[in-house]
């Protein structure tokens, strides 16, 4: 079996058909979006070939995701492929083993996917790590929010209104661990003009909020983006929602922002909530501790803790670490003692700060020197909501 880069268009068919065999779909491509050939700035892939026909395949965006309020060059690991017949013979796996160097040698020192196979990428060193939520209710229960005074003026989104548009979200997206900045050529803001909803909410200095949402049916509205910088913004956009009640029977809402749906929804006492959980690797840890934010470290005495890393398939990283804290700058270096070990699936959740030493140390993933495992819990504020606004 031979694990090579993907050549185009050439490959375009072969990959199609494996892919819909996966993940299902029309058996006929609809269009050049169906194909690894577009947009291919946004992504790169490798094919797996037996005999010299393709037999899988992975694809790779080119994504940045906030950490620390810094957006931290990320592999985006998506359409993990195989044909039907060649199933059970390690492709996959050897797929992934050659992902890991592709991905450090671009630079993308963490990777993010959601597994529709959890047990093959925890084997590889993946953990999960963040949410995906929605929740789906009726547009009466936001009629019963308070009215926000005065009520916000909207307007429809115009195509020189993209770049005010983008900013209000990376405004939002810097404040929340795990979302993407959308600032890749993957990302084509001219998308927006397309779609059927995007109310925007303009303020003296640029927007204050937006709506981006999506009839789907006669009687569903899924709303993927409501961003909003205060309390007013926010009910004024949750306000408009429950104005479609009469014409719709339900909002599938994408959970992007948690003060406005814990803090400002009266949430019922049992809701339902659709969570697509999604996992993080460390891919090349010296480059991830220096690329990310630390906003705590500021705060922090100077300080080292010492580490040592059990990473078989990122060979590159294993072995022991200091994580050194000095005048609120953190950087990674090798050596010393090794008080903490940590499993390669114990970095993802540990760098994301959505799980504390406490819950990788039951969970197998993390053993040593308590407290020093402690330090490792302040530099990321552990344990805290990690999410996601994207799906690929």
């Amino acid at each position: 079996m031979l694990i090579r880069e993907y050549r185009g268009a050439a490959d375009d068919a072969d990959l199609y058909r494996i892919r819909r065999l996966a993940f299902g779909g029309p058996r006929e491509s609809e269009g050049p979006k169906d194909h690894f050939s577009y947009r291919p700035e946004g992504h790169w892939a490798l094919v797996a070939e037996d005999d010299g026909e393709p037999v899988g395949c992975v694809r790779v965006r080119n994504y940045r995701q906030f950490f620390g309020g810094a957006a931290v060059p990320m592999g985006g690991i998506s359409t993990v492929a195989v044909d039907p017949h060649a199933r059970g013979r390690g492709v996959a796996n050897a797929m992934l083993d050659q992902v890991l160097p592709g991905m450090r040698d671009r630079g993308q020192s963490i990777s993010a996917l959601f597994p529709s196979a959890p047990p093959l990428y925890r084997g590889r060193g993946w953990e999960q790590t963040g949410t995906n939520e929605r929740v789906t209710l009726s547009p009466y229960a936001l009629a019963r929010l308070p009215k926000p005074a005065p009520r916000p003026t909207m307007r429809r989104l115009r195509k020189d209104d993209l770049p005010a548009l983008h900013q209000a979200y990376v405004t939002y997206a810097s404040t929340v661990d795990g979302m993407l900045d959308r600032s890749e050529p993957g990302f084509d803001h001219a998308d927006y003009l397309g779609f059927d909803i995007v109310d925007l909410v303009p303020g003296p200095d640029g927007l204050l909020g937006y709506l981006w949402a999506e009839r789907v049916s006669d009687t569903k509205i899924d709303c993927n983006d409501l961003v909003a910088h205060d309390r007013d913004t926010a009910l004024g956009l949750l306000h408009n929602l429950s104005l479609w009640a009469g014409n719709i029977e339900e909002i599938s809402l994408r959970l992007i922002d948690p003060a406005w749906w814990d803090l400002l929804v009266d949430q019922p006492v049992e809701h339902h909530k659709h969570n697509h959980p999604w996992m993080l690797r460390v891919v090349d840890l010296a480059a991830a501790v220096a690329a990310r934010g630390w906003p705590l470290a500021a705060h922090l005495a100077d300080l080292a803790v010492d580490i040592e890393v059990i990473d078989e398939h990122a060979p590159w990283q294993a072995g022991r670490h200091r994580l050194i804290v000095e005048s609120g700058t953190v950087r990674c270096e090798p050596g010393g003692s090794g008080a903490v070990q940590l499993a390669a699936r114990a970095l993802g959740p540990w760098y994301a700060g959505s799980a504390d030493s406490a819950m990788l140390r039951r969970a197998g993933l993390l053993s040593g020197d308590a407290d020093a495992a402690r330090l490792l819990d302040v530099l990321t504020g552990a344990p805290h909501i990690v999410m996601m606004g994207n799906a690929f």
